[in-house]
């Protein structure tokens, strides 16, 4: 027996898509109506982890004011009227040695940090132009060495082969030299081969030049292996084979796949290499191999105030001081670096 259809009822309300919406089950919101947590890249994340390091942002102030200070060279020692090679005769004393007058070194209103003995040179101006000088060769030195470090270390991980072991032999034998001896026997080498002025002596900014390269050529390979060893690991994983298969080609591998992934690893590098090349120039200028005197440098100054210790020792402490505070200051800042963008490290 067939049923029949019902009629249809005019008086009933046919519900409203408002009503179906009410009746339709809610997706769930997080507990305490808190918005929904929204994604963050790991530079954001590493700043984040940054910010909660005391010490690393102390330590970020102390670089930035030491950067601001070497930028602003110029118009400091104009603020305080003295050059870093203009000689204050009056300010020494020639009856005790050419000592400056006064204690602690001639510090007044007139010389903020005092003045040299034997030359009358103002400490602050050759202070700060100092700093302008350790920072452009490290820094320089830093950049250099973190390219070609990340090149070659590129070519060896990503190729491997007969270029692998030639590139980690050389990397190996750069590595295994003495860095600061052959230094100290290269530069007056390539000293005598270079252009002199018109007064005999070396030109300043070809001395530049080859403290830069000298220290970028024995610097590099530690910026190499690294990068070496992180292609290595990367090289197998499946974003690279799915870049072959699309028929990528190796210049967009290495430099649009692998190289975004190796930012922070090279970051790390260059933030240490710093404070290790500030260290080196300032030591190839207290040995005499550095720059060209009388222009201003922190590890020339130190090879000069020794001289002066016993009766001066605020000369040798005003630059020893500044170049503890500054390489430590890097070094730790390059730890925090190293801390934020390393997701595993340990953290309280």
């Amino acid at each position: 027996m067939t049923q029949q259809p019902q009629p249809i009822d005019a008086t009933r309300e046919t519900p409203s898509p408002a009503d179906e919406s009410a009746e339709a089950p809610q997706s769930p919101q997080p507990a305490g109506g808190a918005p929904a947590i929204a994604g963050r890249s790991p530079g954001r994340m590493a700043w984040e982890r940054m910010k909660r390091d005391r010490v690393t942002l102390i330590c970020l102030g102390v670089t930035v004011a030491f950067i601001l200070i070497a930028i602003c060279a110029p118009l400091l020692a104009k603020v305080g009227g003295w050059g870093p090679i203009t000689a204050d005769s009056k300010a020494i004393n020639p009856d005790t040695g050419n000592y400056p007058y006064g204690s602690f070194g001639g510090i007044s209103a007139k010389h903020l940090l005092g003045v040299e003995p034997g030359t009358g040179y103002d400490i602050f101006a050759r202070v700060v132009y100092g700093l302008r000088t350790s920072l452009e060769v490290a820094l320089s030195a830093a950049v250099i060495s973190t390219v070609v470090g990340t090149v070659v270390g590129l070519a060896a991980g990503y190729f491997g082969g007969k270029l692998d072991q030639i590139l980690s032999r050389i990397m190996d034998i750069v590595l295994a030299f003495p860095q600061l001896l052959f230094l100290i026997a290269l530069t007056p080498v390539i000293e005598n081969a270079l252009q002199t002025n018109a007064h005999g002596g070396t030109n300043e900014n070809l001395r530049l030049l080859v403290l830069i390269i000298n220290i970028s050529v024995f610097a590099w390979a530690y910026t190499a292996r690294l990068v070496r060893g992180q292609v290595l690991s990367l090289r197998g994983r499946e974003f690279i084979e799915a870049a072959k298969i699309m028929g990528a080609g190796r210049r967009h591998i290495l430099f649009r796949q692998l190289l975004p992934n190796l930012w922070a690893p090279i970051l790390i590098s260059f933030a240490l290499a710093v404070p290790q090349n500030i260290a080196t120039e300032a030591s190839l200028s207290f040995l005499g191999v550095g720059v060209v005197p009388p222009n201003p440098d922190w590890g020339a100054m130190l090879s000069t105030a020794a001289e002066f210790f016993i009766n001066d020792p605020a000369y040798l402490f005003i630059p020893g001081i500044l170049l503890l505070i500054l390489v430590l200051a890097l070094n730790l800042f390059g730890d925090g670096v190293r801390d934020a963008l390393d997701p595993r490290a340990n953290r309280s």
